[in-house]
């Protein structure tokens, strides 16, 4: 018999108790890790199933039918071939290698159930990608993907139009995913075939995005009083970033009051989990407090409402609708001042060049562009006190 069991004997650090398959014959009990867990008040003993409050219910009802479901079709298999087996040796011939579909799909899983929507759509842009490039063909283990595959991939995308950066992503997400492969012993080491194939050498450079500080007045004192209203906030959104050291339209969507303390704004970033905690100028405030009357719950910015966005997956397409939103009202408004182009990304960069141009220690705020150096960079800012980015920011006008 097989089935999967909230394992109620270990305890995880976060109060979970881990979901394990366990597979019973001749009276004797084997387990394995499902790689997930769960609360015990969401989990129906039972029947051994995920309660209708669960959250992630329908996800975690899927993993555990199909886990179930291939034990089973692995014990008919064995049966019908006249085979004996045991408990222990069903969860050994289960530790085969996974094909590239499957453990694309338990990639996107875990981030799905970790709540990492961001890197879950990652996953499976790359998935729907290798997907359509190898005709639905992706039952295969990963030393199919070699020199020659890389190379064929490349020369489809590149018929297909793809540009250098997205040629760039897909690959590097492939090559992760290969390394997670390796490390859960699905696929070689000796068959890695990226020591050769140099995802380097697709041209990630983008044009200059960042605009003077002249450029930046212009857009702050612009007359947008007879634009739409949503002219006017992607432009407070564009300064709150260009005055808040080039925090990201993500960040400005989580803050929440509990963020602003004595006059600083301290949060982490969602991308790199970095604590960063800078000064709130005149100006910022200003912003903050024209919107203070607009905003559900405790946001400092009307972008996500808690009874309307409520899970991980509704708050990621919520920032990304608004981000699109936002760039496009940006656009309208370099067209107005007569530059080429404007997006949220610009306030970010033209933040760090006007620092830059000014004398700022290029280790004190590169940091928040992502720059590709990040390990070095937060070495650097550890060592960086309060009033040295205090000063810092005063020269941003």
């Amino acid at each position: 018999m097989v089935n999967i069991i909230c394992y109620k004997s270990k305890t995880l650090s976060n109060g979970e108790h881990p979901l394990m398959i366990r597979v019973c014959k001749d009276g004797k009990k084997k387990y394995q890790s499902l790689g997930i867990s769960v609360k015990p008040e969401w989990w129906d003993f039972q029947k051994n199933r995920p309660k209708a409050i669960c959250p992630n219910k329908d996800l975690i009802l899927k993993i555990v039918l199909d886990k179930e479901a291939a034990f089973q079709k692995q014990i008919l298999e064995l049966k019908a071939e006249d085979k004996e087996f045991t408990a222990s040796t069903l969860i050994a011939h289960k530790k085969k290698m996974k094909t590239v579909k499957d453990f694309y799909k338990e990639l996107i899983d875990e981030y799905t159930l970790a709540n990492k929507i961001g890197n879950a759509k990652v996953y499976k842009d790359s998935y729907w990608s290798l997907k359509t490039y190898t005709n639905n063909k992706l039952d295969i283990p990963f030393s199919h993907i070699d020199i020659d595959f890389l190379k064929g991939y490349e020369k489809w995308m590149r018929q297909k139009g793809y540009k250098e950066t997205s040629m760039s992503l897909l690959f590097r997400t492939l090559r992760s995913a290969y390394n997670k492969a390796i490390a859960a012993k699905h696929a070689k080491r000796t068959s890695y075939p990226f020591d050769d194939f140099k995802v380097s050498k697709f041209n990630t450079r983008t044009e200059k995005r960042a605009v003077s500080k002249d450029i930046i007045k212009e857009i702050m004192n612009l007359d947008l009083s007879e634009k739409s209203e949503y002219m006017n906030f992607s432009r407070d959104l564009f300064m709150f970033s260009y005055f808040c050291s080039g925090i990201n339209l993500t960040d400005i969507a989580n803050l929440k009051q509990s963020n602003i303390v004595n006059d600083r704004l301290v949060y982490s970033r969602q991308k790199t989990g970095k604590r960063i905690s800078i000064p709130l100028s005149d100006n910022a405030k200003q912003i903050i407090h024209k919107y203070m009357d607009k905003c559900s719950q405790d946001y400092v910015f009307p972008i996500l409402d808690n009874n309307i966005h409520k899970t991980e997956a509704q708050k990621y397409r919520r920032r990304k609708k608004v981000l699109r939103n936002v760039n496009a009202c940006l656009k309208k408004i370099a067209k107005i001042i007569g530059i080429e182009n404007l997006t949220s990304y610009v306030a970010r960069h033209s933040y760090a060049t006007v620092l830059k141009n000014s004398g700022v220690n290029i280790a004190l705020i590169s940091e928040t562009l992502g720059h590709s150096d990040l390990k070095t960079t937060q070495i650097y800012l550890d060592s960086f006190e309060n009033e040295q980015i205090d000063a810092a920011l005063e020269n941003l006008l």
